[in-house]
């Protein structure tokens, strides 16, 4: 789940800056002049906010290029468009102005042409433009369209991810059965994320280019192999590098089928010689995650993102180098009790920097190769979320509890950032955001644990408050300074609720020791972190302690089912989005099986394995006969990571119980609510049934 709460899904901007230089168009559409009618926010102005996508430096470090989405409300859509501003700061122009929109933006390794994805043709293919978007030219005509790409650094090659059809379909099998409307399925991960098998596997392929068009037939480096690349679900082309001489692809493949790839997470970096069609594992016996290889650019080292442990997606993320010439790997992270994620190659290949989480936000590092120290950047109350090089400055993505992704411009030694493209700040500047604290609150076991307290926007002290008691998911995402479209804090306190958020046991960031101690222990010591941060300001003379709720999505979610059953009264309501309710049915029905498996610590028919009975004894349904507290149950169909029925096993036995209690389900959503109008029938019933039982 940790991806989930991400990626993450993935998928999803110096100086003053005045109004964007752009022609109006009737196909696109922005929300940058909207005027709001309140400085407390709102659903709709939630939905309102330019959402920056795509950021590209591009190769003479001079321009960026970005994308921002932004959602017609009435019309439940959104429409992106790529931007344009200098490094140093200053106006920034919207180049594009399509229906369809564009996304994958890069610029081609000459710097002559911005190159993007678009479905403008009817499929999803490569296209070019001039950096002032004049001259806009198809450059893939590949049928049925493309889902990523990458040019070789001497631009005579394009790679690319499609989709490959391998396996049979009922029809296949029996072709007089046009009709029949079924599936046959002989072994597991036949579905994954939100969409069932496909019988595609997605694979690299590679393809000459000259002059803006690609040249003669495409080749499929994974040609008949049952195995996606890049990763399923939320992985893209940062997992496939070509070497700096083009004449070599890197790529991420987890090369394991059915129950083994389900119980798995050893994926690793294969090298395929476009010269002689081979195929060399440069990771073998390396039995976590390996994935997305970036060679330096003097050719002589390829780094990469590691996990040492097989079937454990929270291990730590390490960075790794292979010196090319000796083939020797390195871990550089053996004394850095941290994460890596988003490397990137200073030009000279002396440095790489990268973002990690750090104490209750993502900041960014830099490590240096000549004597393998790492530095810490940046300091602050934010996320930097990305980070690319631009000379001596940085180009890095950063949110806040107080405002969405902007665009900022880092000093590389300093670590001073100044926003160049405040995209939201028209918008921004009419609201008036809640305080954001940060505290250390005493755990059961004299631990010191970060809690964020998020105060309505005209706080007064003097008044009487509910307050929220946020439960984090992943389970192991730290409680950062992210912004999101539901889970939003702001959001809440513009409600008039203290919201408390802590980062309880089995959150990195802390050290890897307070990361792991979660696993095989779901209903333990993070149960306990919980109450702690509420009991803790639930004391505060402006906190009515008699109106407390408590609110989570998956394992957030599960920590409200849990909650219900052993909160000694605390809570007035709870929420819970996608949570898992029944460990047992959970263990067999989710489609990543190493996820659970790995942090029950087993299997629930080995009785003798008393780690996992432990873990499946403190499975929420064996606590139903103590609900005795208002429940609101969300739930999407499409969630096969927690499949919808838990949640309706949690609604269902809160009537039996005679509690008030309410199914919010939507049959098109999945572990995430996408879709604007969704979303706001999600805030509105949040509010609805937390109103109804706090206030």
């Amino acid at each position: 789940m940790k991806h989930f709460a991400l990626l993450a899904m993935i998928i999803f901007l110096l100086g003053a800056c005045s109004a964007p230089k752009q022609e109006k168009k009737d196909q696109t559409f922005t929300n940058r002049d909207l005027k709001v009618d309140s400085e407390i926010m709102t659903p709709e102005v939630l939905w309102s906010f330019g959402r920056i996508g795509s950021v590209a430096v591009s190769p003479d470090e001079k321009t960026v290029a970005f994308t921002v989405s932004y959602t017609k409300i009435e019309e439940n859509k959104t429409y992106t468009d790529i931007y344009t501003m200098p490094v140093e700061g200053g106006d920034f122009t919207q180049i594009t102005h399509t229906k369809g929109g564009e996304f994958e933006v890069k610029w081609r390794p000459d710097g002559a042409k911005i190159t993007f994805l678009s479905a403008e043709s009817g499929d999803v293919q490569l296209w070019e433009m001039n950096p002032d978007g004049s001259q806009k030219q198809q450059v893939t005509k590949i049928k049925g369209g493309i889902e990523g790409y990458t040019y070789a650094p001497t631009m005579d090659r394009i790679a690319f991810a499609k989709s490959v059809k391998l396996d049979q379909t009922v029809q296949d099998l029996y072709p007089d059965l046009k009709y029949a409307d079924a599936r046959i399925e002989d072994d597991l991960m036949y579905r994954h994320w939100d969409h069932w098998a496909d019988y595609t596997y997605s694979h690299v392929f590679y393809i000459k280019y000259a002059n803006g068009s690609t040249v003669g037939e495409a080749t499929d480096i994974l040609e008949g192999e049952r195995h996606h690349s890049p990763l399923k679900p939320f992985g893209g082309m940062e997992q496939v590098s070509f070497t700096p001489d083009g004449k070599s692809i890197a790529y991420t493949c987890k090369k394991k089928v059915g129950m083994e790839s389900a119980f798995s997470t050893n994926s690793d970096i294969y090298l395929y010689n476009i010269a002689d069609k081979t195929t060399n594992n440069l990771t073998e016996g390396m039995m976590g995650y390996d994935k997305a290889p970036l060679y330096s650019p003097d050719g002589k080292y390829m780094a990469w993102e590691s996990m040492e442990r097989d079937g454990y997606e929270a291990d730590q993320n390490r960075l790794f180098i292979m010196n090319l010439a000796t083939g020797e790997k390195k871990d550089y992270t053996a004394d850095f009790d941290q994460n890596v994620h988003g490397l990137a190659w200073t030009a000279d290949s002396k440095h790489i920097y990268f973002t990690s989480e750090d104490k209750g936000s993502f900041e960014i590092f830099r490590f240096d190769m000549a004597d393998g120290n790492i530095a810490k950047i940046t300091n602050g109350v934010h996320n930097y979320n990305s980070v690319a090089v631009a000379g001596k400055s940085l180009i890095a993505t950063q949110t806040s509890m107080k405002h969405p992704t902007e665009i900022i411009r880092v000093d590389a030694e300093t670590g001073e950032g100044t926003d160049i493209s405040k995209v939201n700040e028209p918008l921004l500047g009419q609201l008036k955001m809640g305080n954001v604290e940060k505290r250390w609150v005493k755990t059961t076991d004299n631990k010191d644990m970060l809690v964020w307290v998020i105060y309505p926007p005209n706080f007064d002290k003097n008044k009487k408050y509910p307050a929220l008691l946020y439960c984090q998911g992943g389970p192991q995402g730290m409680v950062s300074q992210f912004w999101s479209l539901r889970w939003n804090f702001q959001m809440m306190a513009a409600n008039d609720y203290i919201i408390v958020a802590p980062n309880r046991r089995g959150l990195p960031g802390f050290g890897q020791e307070w990361n792991e101690q979660i696993s095989g222990d779901y209903g333990g010591q993070n149960m306990k972190d919980y109450l702690s941060a509420i009991d803790a300001v639930a004391k505060e003379p402006f906190v009515d302690n008699s109106k407390l709720g408590a609110v989570g999505a998956s394992y957030g979610g599960f920590s409200v089912y849990w909650l219900a059953g052993n909160h000694d009264k605390r809570f007035s309501a709870f929420i819970s989005h996608c949570g898992i309710f029944n460990f047992e049915q959970m263990y067999s029905t989710t489609e990543e099986m190493f996820f659970v498996d790995w942090d029950y610590k087993g299997n629930y028919w080995d009785k003798s394995n008393k780690t996992a009975m432990r873990s499946f004894a403190s499975s929420p349904h064996n606590f139903v006969k103590n609900w005795d507290t208002p429940m609101l149950v969300i739930h999407g169909a499409k969630d096969f990571r927690i499949p919808y029925t838990q949640g309706m096993g949690a609604y269902n036995v809160a009537k039996m119980r005679g509690l008030p209690a309410r199914f919010l389900y939507f049959p098109e959503e999945n572990h995430w609510v996408l879709s604007c109008h969704n979303g706001l029938l999600w805030q509105r019933e949040f509010f609805r049934w937390l109103d109804t039982y706090l206030k």
